[in-house]
């Protein structure tokens, strides 16, 4: 049995334009590849989807939760570091979901560089806030099992999320002073956000 999933993903400016137009860029094996993804550029507050996902760096989550504060989804996952608590999160109320990506990656030149770490070391992390295994968890970790992406539900995301924010510092300096994977800006803003 086929599952069959819609995605949109929602992008700005010229984000939008290079994803209309080329569809979305990544890199794999040494080669760019392109694949077409529905992008919409305007979502409406009455624009309903199962489950939004939320994956901007810490500093821009919550001017991207204040977007969706009157959009009528009942699912708002934010896919990033927070060490510090949800209250400023909680603008989207009961809504919120909290996760973190066992995958990533930049974008360089309009092209996506994904990472996807060996499932024993990272599987993508998520809960409820108050960690009770609600219906919709169980939905999302069914989405998860089906696309194959490692997941695991945590009871204590605030926790889980302060312990990974103290490693993925310190992965930062390790791959800052090997001159891998990321760039300095990247990492003197992860660094002044996670603290």
């Amino acid at each position: 049995m086929i599952i069959k999933n819609d995605v949109s993903l929602f992008a700005h400016s010229n984000r939008f334009k290079s994803l209309r137009e080329n569809g979305l860029q990544y890199k794999e094996k040494g080669t760019v590849r392109s694949i077409q993804v529905n992008v919409i550029d305007t979502l409406e507050n009455d624009d309903v989807y199962d489950f939004i996902f939320v994956t901007v760096r810490y500093d821009r989550s919550e001017s991207a939760l204040l977007a969706l504060k009157d959009n009528q989804s009942k699912n708002i996952v934010t896919m990033t570091s927070n060490s510090i608590g949800f209250s400023s999160w909680l603008i989207v109320g009961d809504r919120l979901l909290s996760a973190f990506p066992g995958f990533g990656g930049q974008i360089k030149d309009g092209v996506l560089h994904a990472r996807f770490l060996p499932k024993i070391i990272a599987a993508t992390a998520f809960g409820e806030i108050n960690g009770v295994v609600t219906e919709r968890i169980e939905n999302l970790a069914k989405l998860f099992k089906t696309a194959k992406l490692p997941y695991v539900i945590k009871k204590d995301m605030q926790a889980y999320l302060i312990t990974h924010s103290v490693s993925d510092i310190a992965m930062l300096s390790v791959l800052h002073s090997e001159n891998k994977i990321i760039d300095k800006k990247t990492v003197r803003t992860r660094k002044r956000h996670e603290k």
